[in-house]
């Protein structure tokens, strides 16, 4: 069983979400009005996975992702946003979220990302991958094209190819049927790539490799 704590200042958002979220294998456990209940709310229920709104009074979503991040066994985190406020978004891949749902996504998307995270795997879709990437382009903090290349550097061929594929959007069992490996061997990459360069997920090394401007 999948246990997820939803986070959002709306309840009824928070109700639909409780109503989406109802297969088998997932439980919503707990849900919380803002980035401070959510730190409470994950010391008391331990979940699996948080639907973290981006957006909240007192303590945001960014914030709270960057405190559920530094916890000694985090909750993988799935920021959800409108998209209309793009440079949170990068925020939110530097404070550590998992993956990225657009408030208006599909019950099915809901579902999957919620299913990806727990798994390990991460949730980027392809509207959220050209998002994020636009905004590397354009972050100031591209100045350090220099640190993020050394670090690339160290990736092999194969790892600096599947983080390509992230970074378009493709899930495990996407990149595995592109470069022909079964979806552990790209699991195995990614951890070992996201070890090499020093980031703690799948986005961040879409980034990281996307800032270095390495083909």
């Amino acid at each position: 069983m999948i246990r997820v704590l939803v986070v959002d200042d709306d309840p009824m958002v928070r109700r639909l979400l409780r109503t989406i979220l109802r297969p088998d294998d997932v439980e919503v456990v707990a849900e919380a009005a803002d980035g401070d209940e959510a730190v409470t709310a994950v010391h008391a229920h331990h979940p699996d996975v948080v639907l973290m709104d981006l957006r909240m009074p007192r303590v945001d979503g960014i914030r709270a992702t960057a405190a559920l991040a530094a916890l000694p066994d985090p909750p993988g985190v799935v920021a959800m946003t409108s998209f209309d406020t793009e440079s949170a978004i990068l925020d939110a891949v530097h404070a550590g979220a998992a993956g990225f749902l657009a408030k208006d996504s599909s019950p099915e998307d809901i579902v999957a990302a919620v299913r990806a995270v727990a798994a390990g795997d991460g949730w980027l879709s392809a509207r959220a991958a050209r998002t994020v990437m636009t905004q590397v382009s354009a972050d100031p903090a591209a100045s350090g094209r220099r640190d993020a290349r050394e670090k690339v550097r160290t990736l092999t061929e194969r790892e600096l190819e599947i983080a390509h594929a992230v970074a378009e959007g493709l899930s495990n069992a996407e990149i595995a049927r592109r470069v022909f490996v079964s979806e552990a061997t790209v699991k195995t990459h990614l951890a070992r790539a996201m070890d090499k360069v020093g980031v703690g997920s799948r986005v961040q090394l879409a980034v990281l490799v996307d800032r270095a401007g390495v083909g």
